[in-house]
């Protein structure tokens, strides 16, 4: 049986969780939304058992930490992901929060709120950044992972109103298709 291809995002709250389930639609995938919540809900063991369960791919979920600095529910759940034999994950999607528990990542790319492609960090709000940084409650655990094919975002339905909603969270979707791409995947 082959294993799911599985994108996770690293932001749970409820503008994440819409934006991610829109993207998901857009690119033909599904959003674990039980996933979704500040910080995750689930282990990662219960969001291994539901990705094995869907029919579309990509599945996406979702980890967040609810701004705790150090390792927290989402990162155990990602670690946990991360870890897997039985998921194949594809990519993450690193959301940028307010300037606190910062690290330097190796992203492939960052895609900034006006949905351009850019070879540096961006911000909270979907901005290009100066530093060789990205900074997030939810990303302590990635430090160090080279292999991983990571794709730098703002938070997700939000970005100045540029990836909110009702526009089709336009920059969350390009971030997803960006791992798609870089996957021969679509």
């Amino acid at each position: 049986m082959e294993k799911k291809k599985v994108i996770i995002v690293t932001d749970g709250d409820m503008s994440a969780k819409r934006a991610v389930e829109i993207a998901a639609i857009n690119v033909g995938g599904r959003a674990i939304s039980a996933s979704a919540g500040n910080p995750t809900p689930l282990t990662g063991v219960e969001i291994i058992e539901l990705v094995k369960k869907t029919d579309e791919e990509p599945v996406i979920v979702m980890v967040d930490d609810k701004g705790n600095k150090g390792v927290g529910q989402g990162e155990q759940v990602m670690e946990t992901l991360l870890n897997s034999d039985s998921i194949n994950i594809i990519g993450i999607v690193v959301v940028s929060s307010k300037g606190k528990d910062c690290r330097k990542l190796k992203l492939a790319c960052s895609i900034t709120k006006n949905n351009k492609k850019v070879n540096k960090p961006v911000n909270k709000y979907g901005n290009p950044v100066s530093k060789d940084v990205i900074c997030g409650d939810t990303l302590g655990i990635l430090t160090g992972k080279k292999d991983l094919l990571m794709v730098g975002i703002g938070d997700p339905g939000k970005m100045d109103y540029k990836d909110e909603l009702l526009k089709g969270s336009p920059v969350t979707t390009r971030a997803i298709k960006e791992i798609l791409k870089r996957n021969d995947t679509n």
